[in-house]
């Protein structure tokens, strides 16, 4: 029986270099690209998902875009959900909650500082910090599993099987 899992991706680097763009806007960069793309390859050879829950600001849409080339998902399996844009840890929990009945694995593309709030508040143990004291640098890939238990949002309910940063896999 497959286990039950929560892979939580943070977008990939976006870019801030045209002044007045609106946040929802930015684009990524090509270095945000290239990560996206090397995680989503990541993805491919270790994980699937049953559907994908993304921000529909750009940067995330586009992460998304390389998750779904590389694990060969449909189109019809991302839910564009705009309560994931800011969103604080109420909201994604909310969102996990509405998204994840009846499925065994459910990605979550979204942004910090919710991102992190959010693995900090559902993994069993605190998660790893990087050399530069972030949790989910940009493009990074955290997996909580449940085991045969349902996806749920109860406080340190999962245990983090692993945190990915793009940084990372260059050195395994």
């Amino acid at each position: 029986m497959p286990k039950h899992q929560l892979i939580i991706m943070r977008h990939g680097k976006s870019d801030w270099s045209e002044q007045g763009k609106p946040d929802f806007e930015r684009p990524l960069t090509m270095r945000g690209r290239k990560a996206a793309e090397k995680m989503a390859k990541w993805l491919k050879r270790q994980y699937r998902a049953d559907r994908i829950l993304c921000s529909p600001a750009l940067r995330a849409k586009q992460t998304c875009q390389f998750v779904v080339k590389h694990l060969k998902l449909s189109e019809q399996n991302i839910i564009w959900e705009p309560s994931l844009y800011e969103a604080s840890v109420e909201h994604l929990t909310a969102a996990i909650n509405t998204y994840s009945k009846d499925i065994h694995s459910l990605l979550l593309i979204g942004h910090n500082p919710g991102l992190d709030q959010l693995l900090c508040y559902l993994s069993q143990n605190p998660p790893p910090v990087s050399d530069s004291g972030k949790i989910l640098t940009t493009a990074a890939v955290a997996v909580l599993d449940y085991g045969a238990h349902a996806i749920t949002t109860k406080p340190h309910c999962a245990a983090l099987e692993c945190l990915v940063r793009p940084k990372e896999l260059d050195l395994l």
